[in-house]
C-alpha cells in the first residue's frame, strides 16, 4: 500500500468519526475493469462555492495505485469532449501510463456532470437511426433536457472553473502536493484553467490538442476542418500511387457537396445494431460532418481519397456510414448536460455570427455548426463566463503540447497560441497526425514514450523529441474493403472462435453467439458481419475490419484493420 493510499484512508477515518451524517470524502478498495486493484470513491463538493449553503454533489475519483513506492505527484488525465467520463476509460490509461505506475500513482476523477459525477445524462437522439440525422443539437430536445435538470442541478455551475475547483479539492482531500495533469482535446483547457486557478498545485502538465481558453468554438469550425482536409489530399497528391487512382480529389468533393445542396439524397447503409441494409436520407450538413470526423483519426483520414472518389461517382453509403457513426458513436456519447454548460457559457457567446460566416464561407463544411450550436444554446439556461476567462493562461509549469500536423479541431495555431504564456513549454507537431495519432508509422515506439519521459524529468526544454521526425503516414489505400454482408456458414464460424494475442500482450476472443461471430476485447464486445471469405466488418464501426489467417486447414491468425491505417496481427493460442 502506497503512503499516498495510508494519507486517503487516515483522512477518511477521521472524518467518518466527526458528527457529520454524511462525510465529505468516501474511499474504499474497489477492481476497475482492465486494470484490477484500485481504490475508489467521492467527495462531496459544494455545488456552489459561492453559495453560503444548498446542494452538495458527489465527485467520483478512483486511484490506480503505483507498482512501488508512491511520489506525491500522481498523474491526472482529464478526458476531452468536453463531457467524457474519466474513471470509464481507466483500462486504456492504465495501459498508456503503465511505466509511470512504478513511482506514481494515477488519479482518476469524473469531472462534475460527467460519469459518476452528478451525471447530466439527456437523450439528445435517437431511438430511430433518422433521429440522428437532423441538428447537431436538436434545440427542443435541449429545452427537454434542461428543464429536467432544473430542480436538480444548477446548470451555470459545471464549466472549468469550478471543475478546476473540485479536482483541487479531491487533490487535497487525498493528500497528494502537486499533480501532473494530462488533458486531452477539451480537456487541454481544463487543465490549463486548472494551472490558472491553482499554480503552485502543478508539477507538470501534457496538454494533447490544445484548446486555449479563447478559442470560441465553433467560430474557426469550418475552416479547421478545410485546412485539415486540404492537407490529406495534398498529402495523396504527392504520393504516386494515391494521385493516379484519384487525380482529382478537390473536383470530387465539390461535386458531391454540390450535389448535395439541392436535398438530401438517399443512400443505403447498414443498420448499425442488427446490420440489415436501411435507407437514410442524406444531408450536405451530414455528409461533411461525416468527412470532418474522418479527419479525426490517420487511420479514417487516410480512406478521404478512396470515400470522395465513390461519393462523386454516386456511392454515398461509406460517407453515409461514418456520418452515422460520428452522430451516434462521438457526439451521442458523455454528458450532454456538461458539453452545453462548458460550450454555451465558454465559447459560443463569443462568437460573432457574421465572422463565422465569413469564416465558413468556401469551405466544404459550411456555416451550419455555428448556426446549430447558437440555437441550442439559445435554450439552455446559462450566461457566459466574464471576458477574464479568455485571457491567455500563464504558467511556470513545465509543459509538453503534443498537435496533429493536419489536426481538424486543435490545429497546430491554437498550440502555438498557449504557449506564447507558457515560457517552460515545448510544442510537438506530428507529421501526418490529426486529433489523435492513430494510423501513423512510427507513433507507437516514439510518443507515449516521450509523454513517459517527460513526466518523469518535468523538463520539457531537454526533451529529446528526435524521434517525431520518423513519424509518417503510411501508402494511402486506393479501395475501400467490401461492406456487402454475404451468408455465414455456421460450421466455419465454430472454427473462428478461440483465443488471439499480439506480441504486445492485447488480447482478443472469437465466439459465437445467436448465431453470430463476436470479437470481444477488452471491456467490448462486437459483432462481426461477414463480407468475405474469412473477413469481417465490426458491426456499427466504418472501416473496422478482422480477417482470419489460415495455415492449411487450421486458424491461425486474426489482423484487424481500423482504416488505412497499419494492422494489428495477433497469432491464435
Amino acid at each position: 500500500m502506497t503512503r499516498s493510499f495510508l494519507a486517503a484512508i487516515a483522512l477518511a477515518v477521521l472524518l467518518a468519526g466527526r458528527a457529520e451524517a454524511q462525510p465529505r470524502l468516501r474511499a474504499e478498495p474497489c477492481t476497475l475493469p482492465g486494470v484490477g486493484a484500485a481504490r475508489c470513491g467521492t467527495l462531496e463538493v459544494r455545488e456552489n462555492r459561492a453559495a453560503a449553503g444548498g446542494r452538495t454533489i458527489p465527485i467520483r475519483f478512483a486511484v490506480i495505485p503505483a507498482t512501488g513506492t508512491a511520489t506525491r505527484d500522481p498523474v491526472v488525465p482529464i478526458p476531452g469532449g468536453p463531457g467524457s467520463g474519466t474513471i470509464e476509460q481507466a483500462a486504456g490509461f492504465a495501459d498508456e501510463l503503465r511505466e509511470l505506475r512504478e513511482t506514481r500513482d494515477i488519479l482518476l476523477v469524473d469531472l462534475r456532470g460527467t460519469g459518476g459525477s452528478n451525471l447530466l445524462d439527456c437523450e439528445m437522439y435517437g431511438p430511430a437511426l433518422a433521429d440522428y440525422l437532423g441538428a447537431f443539437y436538436p434545440a427542443e430536445r435541449v429545452r427537454r433536457c434542461a428543464e429536467r435538470w432544473r430542480d436538480r442541478a444548477d446548470l451555470s455551475q459545471y464549466d472549468n472553473d469550478v471543475s478546476a475547483d473540485d479536482l483541487d479539492e479531491v487533490r487535497a482531500a487525498l493528500g497528494y502536493e502537486r499533480l501532473n495533469l494530462y488533458g486531452a482535446s477539451a480537456g487541454t483547457r481544463t487543465a490549463l484553467v486548472y494551472m490558472r486557478r491553482h499554480p503552485d498545485r502543478v508539477r507538470s502538465a501534457v496538454l494533447h490538442g490544445v484548446v486555449p481558453t479563447d478559442a470560441a468554438m465553433p467560430l474557426h469550425t469550418a475552416p479547421d476542418a478545410q485546412r485539415a482536409m486540404d492537407g490529406v489530399l495534398a498529402d495523396c497528391a504527392r504520393e504516386p500511387a494515391c494521385n493516379a487512382a484519384f487525380p482529382a480529389l478537390g473536383d470530387d468533393l465539390r461535386v458531391v457537396v454540390a450535389r448535395l445542396a439541392h436535398g438530401p439524397v438517399e443512400v443505403t447503409v447498414s443498420d448499425p445494431v442488427s446490420g440489415e441494409p436501411v435507407r437514410m436520407p442524406l444531408s450536405r450538413d451530414l455528409f461533411a460532418e461525416g468527412v470532418r470526423y474522418m479527419t479525426y483519426g490517420g487511420s479514417t483520414a487516410a480512406l478521404i481519397p478512396a470515400v470522395l472518389h465513390q461519393a462523386a461517382r454516386g456511392d454515398l453509403g461509406p460517407a453515409a456510414e461514418q456520418a452515422l457513426f460520428g452522430r451516434r458513436q462521438i457526439v451521442d456519447s458523455g454528458s450532454h448536460g456538461v458539453y452545453l454548460s462548458f460550450t454555451c457559457a465558454e465559447d459560443v457567446p463569443f462568437v460573432d455570427a457574421a465572422e463565422a460566416a465569413r469564416l465558413a464561407e468556401g469551405t466544404f463544411l459550411g456555416g451550419y455548426r455555428v448556426r446549430d450550436q447558437k440555437a441550442a444554446c439559445a435554450a439552455w439556461p446559462v450566461g457566459p463566463v466574464a471576458r477574464e476567462f479568455l485571457r491567455p493562461v500563464r504558467s511556470d509549469a513545465p509543459v509538453l503540447a503534443l498537435t496533429g500536423e493536419w489536426d481538424p479541431a486543435t490545429p497546430p495555431s491554437a498550440g502555438e497560441e498557449a504557449l506564447r504564456t507558457l515560457p517552460n513549454g515545448r510544442h510537438v507537431v506530428v507529421p501526418g497526425g490529426a486529433h489523435g495519432f492513430d494510423g501513423l508509422v512510427g507513433v507507437g515506439g516514439c510518443i507515449t514514450p516521450l509523454i513517459v519521459r517527460f513526466i518523469r524529468t518535468a523538463d520539457a526544454k531537454g526533451l529529446d523529441d528526435s524521434c517525431v521526425r520518423a513519424i509518417h503516414r503510411p501508402p494511402f489505400p486506393t479501395r475501400l474493403l467490401p461492406v456487402t454482408p454475404i451468408a455465414a456458414d455456421p460450421a466455419e464460424l465454430a472454427r473462428l472462435a478461440g483465443t488471439y494475442r499480439a506480441e504486445s500482450g492485447f488480447q482478443a476472443e472469437a465466439h459465437v453467439d445467436g448465431g453470430r461471430l463476436h470479437l470481444r476485447i477488452p471491456q467490448r464486445d462486437f459483432v462481426l458481419v461477414p463480407v468475405g471469405p474469412g473477413q469481417f466488418r465490426l458491426l456499427g464501426f466504418p472501416f473496422v475490419y478482422a480477417r482470419f489467417g489460415r495455415t492449411g486447414d487450421a486458424v491461425t491468425s486474426l489482423e484487424l484493420i481500423q482504416g488505412g491505417g497499419p494492422a494489428t496481427m495477433l497469432t491464435r493460442q
